[in-house]
């Protein structure tokens, strides 16, 4: 075996989410349209003697280092198959907002796995990989493949979606997270009492993303789960409105939040938003990305 394999993995914003009512094993059926940004951690994987997990970066201290953390998990789901001893020290380079709607436990776990694959020779194929990713997570499948899909079922059965262009934007990161089942709980209570109708994707906005057209695209983001995100988040709102005053094309929460997320022109766009974001005060920084970017990657020396 090699002495360790670092895997570059990305976050991920949701440019449509629809959410359906609750199915009977609690989860929501989605039309989730996911677009990777150039925000990204890197995991790192070392034989070892025991299975062992380190974090540094921002809020690298809410990160948990036991057994339930998802790359730890995605380290023994393959072990597991393979007959392998998961004894590998994980370290988690994190620079995706923590617990921020971006993915960014799903994209560790991800970077876990294909790093670990590659330590260990497995041999798995690209379908095998999936499939552990969807018993994962939700959104472990896209953040191995990155790019752009749509994700229908939960949001683990994936499609490619072609896009024409790139795409600006710009990450609000709010103090503290978001509990993504607390947001969907709030989504059930806010639709409680009504028909909630089928999600469907959008073919204005895959017409937009196919085009590469910004101003196209500005006019159909949508997210099922930001109504909830503000209801337990209010100040999320305020956010919301700086970057449209400094002028952003839309403005949206990114997945279940508190991250939000601010469509722009151009990048020079993109770094005057986040300069007036920050000065704002309704957010404890702002970060600049573009998108699509690539999925779980090996990073070689």
């Amino acid at each position: 075996m090699s002495a360790s394999v670092t895997v570059r993995v990305p976050a991920k914003v949701n440019v449509q989410l629809a959410v359906g009512a609750a199915r009977p094993d609690g989860f929501h059926d989605l039309a989730n349209v996911f677009l990777a940004v150039g925000l990204y951690d890197e995991v790192t994987v070392t034989p070892a003697d025991a299975l062992r997990v380190t974090c540094s970066g921002p809020d690298a201290d809410q990160v948990p280092l036991d057994a339930s953390n998802l790359a730890a998990r995605a380290a023994t789901a393959l072990a597991e198959r393979y007959g392998i001893a998961p004894d590998v020290h994980l370290h988690i380079a994190k620079d995706i907002p923590v617990a921020g709607g971006m993915a960014g436990g799903s994209a560790d776990a991800a970077g876990a796995l294909l790093a670990c694959d590659a330590l260990w020779s497995t041999g798995a194929s690209r379908e095998e990989l999936l499939e552990i990713c969807a018993e994962l997570g939700s959104d472990v499948p896209f953040s191995l493949v990155g790019g752009a899909a749509l994700g229908v079922g939960r949001g683990e059965q994936l499609t490619p979606v072609e896009v024409g262009g790139t795409f600006h934007w710009v990450f609000a990161v709010a103090d503290g997270g978001l509990s993504t089942p607390a947001v969907y709980r709030e989504f059930d209570r806010l639709t409680a009492g009504t028909r909630v109708p089928e999600p469907v994707v959008s073919p204005a906005l895959l017409g937009a993303l196919r085009s590469g057209d910004t101003a196209a695209l500005a006019g159909v983001l949508s997210n099922d789960l930001q109504a909830p995100a503000l209801s337990l988040r209010p100040s999320l709102a305020r956010t919301l409105a700086a970057g449209t005053v400094a002028g952003a094309r839309a403005a949206l929460v990114s997945g279940s939040g508190p991250t939000t997320a601010f469509l722009t022109e151009d990048e020079a766009s993109a770094r005057a938003i986040a300069d007036a974001l920050t000065a704002s005060g309704s957010c404890r920084t702002a970060r600049i990305a573009s998108s699509p970017a690539p999925g779980a990657t090996v990073q070689r020396p």
